[in-house]
């Protein structure tokens, strides 16, 4: 047991002098200035953070409120398309056979393939 005391005891006394060394390295004045600014960026940092999940909240409640309202319209502009796009392949049909049975029925520059450039809202750009 007293071997053990007896190794500690250096090793003690060299660590005391190791830390009364950093002391005499570090202002007293210059370790309070640090803890204040770190003190400050951490009331600024606590006051951002509350502001950001008030936020959160916020746009978590507009979000609830509308969802409902896009989806119900998503779904309309759906069935508005597939509805538009049955009536426009009804009348290119019509357009054919009308053209089959009377020629002369459409000018020249009418009867041309008329190129779709409506975006397709389903695909992901």
């Amino acid at each position: 047991m007293e071997i053990e005391q007896a190794e500690k005891e250096p090793i003690r006394a060299a660590s005391e002098e190791v830390s009364r060394e950093f002391k005499t390295l570090i202002n007293d004045e210059d370790l309070d200035s640090v803890k204040q600014l770190q003190h400050l960026i951490l009331g600024r940092l606590q006051d951002s953070n509350a502001v950001l999940s008030h936020f959160n909240e916020y746009s978590e409640h507009c979000f609830s409120e509308v969802s409902g309202d896009f989806t119900r319209n998503t779904r309309l502009l759906r069935s508005m398309k597939s509805d538009l796009d049955y009536i426009f392949q009804k009348l290119r049909s019509m357009k054919s056979r009308i053209l089959a049975t009377y020629p002369d029925a459409f000018p020249d520059d009418s009867t041309g393939e008329v190129i779709d450039r409506r975006p397709d809202l389903e695909m992901p750009q």
